[in-house]
């Protein structure tokens, strides 16, 4: 399976989904219906655009994949780290550099370290020290270095197929939550994700990436066992960043991206689950990644 493929089978599923979301606009009755409806339209609105441009980023190549994903990063950056700073964004361009370059995996989380240390302690301000730094620190971590083992993939179709199936887990849990979710996960952290949401995405999003196999080096078998663990990892990426939201007492990191919130709040899952896929790629089939063309060590 091609990417053309992939990205063929997506504008269908976008095309179908916007269908669906005016005749549900036009159809609904009550106000909590419209209000889920409007909810996903706009939520399908945004995908067009996000879709769009990871399409032509990954159509362009490797350096234009680094780019998009350092922009993202950035964007994270800013809406994690408490005060975010012109170091913050250099880290974040050089570990994409790093990246572009297949050299990325142990230098910067040191580095980052050292220098956030220094950068505070040159700040004079002996006040909440450690959790200045700690603040800063996480918020390299997860918006750029975990969210980076993705861009480290250097393959295209392997990369896309990663961010379907992550993406549409978050989609069908969503979906599923509001048809028959009963029972919150964690009521204190996020109580609209449910235990019937979660299982139902999961499984849904198994089965959508294990039909798909044919576009990863791997059998139908590993392709569910990967989709089953980044589907995990990704639950519990969104549900950190909803205990920081909760935390901090707001609902979303912004409003960047319509019906999504900020950035954070659309790359929650990816934050885990890249660096998941990413060495479940390396542990699995190691011979066969080597024979892709794939990059990152």
């Amino acid at each position: 399976m091609t990417l053309a493929q992939l990205l063929s089978g997506t504008l269908a599923a976008l095309i179908v989904g916007t269908v669906m979301g005016q005749v549900l606009r036009r159809t609904a009755r009550t106000e909590p219906v419209r209000a889920t409806v409007a909810n996903i339209n706009a939520r399908i609105a945004a995908w067009w655009v996000l879709c769009g441009v990871t399409a032509l980023a990954l159509l362009l190549g490797a350096g234009a994949v680094c780019v998009l994903f350092a922009v993202f990063s950035a964007l994270g950056v800013r809406e994690l780290a408490p005060r975010p700073t012109s170091l913050l964004l250099a880290l974040t361009a050089l570990q994409y550099g790093l990246v572009w370059q297949g050299v990325f995996l142990t230098a910067m989380p040191v580095a980052a370290l050292l220098a956030i240390a220094i950068r505070e302690m040159a700040a004079a301000d002996t006040a909440r020290y450690l959790e200045r730094v700690a603040e800063n620190y996480c918020a390299f971590l997860i918006a750029v270095y975990l969210v980076s083992f993705a861009a480290a993939l250097h393959n295209p179709t392997l990369l896309f197929y990663f961010l379907l199936v992550v993406q549409a887990g978050d989609v069908l849990q969503y979906c599923w939550g509001k048809l028959v979710g009963r029972r919150p996960v964690a009521p204190r952290i996020s109580p609209n994700k449910t235990w019937e949401g979660f299982v139902g995405g999961t499984l849904t999003a198994t089965a959508l990436g294990t039909a798909l196999y044919r576009a990863t080096p791997f059998g139908p078998y590993q392709a569910a066992a990967i989709c089953v663990a980044i589907s995990l990892a990704g639950f519990a990426g969104g549900l950190t960043m909803s205990a920081i939201k909760r935390r901090r007492g707001i609902k979303d990191f912004g409003t960047l991206v319509k019906g999504h919130g900020g950035m954070m709040d659309r790359m929650d899952s990816l934050c885990f689950s890249a660096p998941v896929f990413y060495l479940a790629v390396r542990l699995l089939a190691d011979r066969v990644y080597r024979q892709s063309g794939l990059s990152g060590r």
